[in-house]
């Protein structure tokens, strides 16, 4: 009789991050990186361990607890909004689930929102078809952050804009993360982006977390040769210094 063999898709891991802070992960195609953001997020369920925000335990199955605290942006925009819903109901979906907001403070925080993400109230009205794909992901950043969460978990965000575009984005993020002290988790192959809004750094490779640390040093000086190997395939071009954050005073978040 043949056992079937188990695959492990991400291996025990183990890391902290403050409020206000960016985590990034990095790490080839397959290395467990998405997977282990979509733990985090509560899109698959892990087989062990435990997810701690504020010192509090975070139980897979508690779905309003974790929405209010971990939303979650997928990467392409084009496939994760419903193109037959207008923006405005998309946005107000969540708020309907897990809160006991009125109608008019539901649609007042949707205007809000649309603001802070740099669109239009008007937009509320427009659906998904109607925008740019740059706008699309800007509309995926207000739905995360509808519920004012204290993480924000970013699958390869950036992927399919333009350099202008996703420059907007960048600033976009290191703008609201100083406004609201939102922790990011922020997974890409794209290294450049990874060491410009990054604090900290997870390299993996295989489901195994081979390197973590603050990113600067683990950019300046790797030790392990994954990380060397993802270094030199990257920085063939000048990179962009990591853009200065106001620390924010909050209970840490661990995971």
């Amino acid at each position: 009789m043949f056992r079937k063999q188990i695959k492990e898709a991400v291996k025990p891991v183990s890391f902290s991050l403050e409020a206000g802070q960016t985590i990034g992960f990095i790490g080839a195609n397959g290395s467990g990186k998405s997977t282990l953001a979509r733990m985090l997020a509560g899109v698959v369920e892990p087989t062990s361990g435990v997810i701690k925000v504020n010192g509090e335990v975070l139980d897979y199955k508690d779905y309003q607890t974790r929405c209010k605290l971990i939303r979650m942006i997928f990467q392409d925009p084009n496939s994760s909004l419903n193109p037959r819903i207008q923006i405005g109901r998309i946005l107000e979906g969540p708020l309907k689930r897990n809160t006991s907001m009125s109608p008019e403070a539901r649609q007042s925080r949707v205007k809000d929102t649309l603001l802070r993400v740099g669109l239009l109230p008007e937009h509320a009205y427009f659906y998904p078809q109607m925008l740019a794909t740059g706008q699309k992901q800007r509309v995926s950043l207000a739905r995360a952050l509808i519920l004012q969460p204290s993480i924000i978990v970013a699958d390869e965000a950036l992927n399919g804009l333009d350099m202008a575009m996703r420059s907007q984005i960048i600033n976009l993020f290191l703008e609201l993360q100083q406004e609201m002290a939102i922790s990011f988790i922020y997974v890409s192959q794209h290294i450049g982006v990874v060491k410009h809004i990054t604090d900290k750094v997870m390299v993996m490779h295989e489901g195994e977390v081979v390197e973590k640390g603050v990113t600067q040093e683990i950019f300046t000086n790797p030790q392990h040769s994954i990380t060397q190997r993802l270094l030199e395939s990257h920085f063939n071009a000048p990179t962009h210094d990591r853009k200065q954050r106001i620390s924010a005073a909050t209970p840490k978040i661990e995971c």
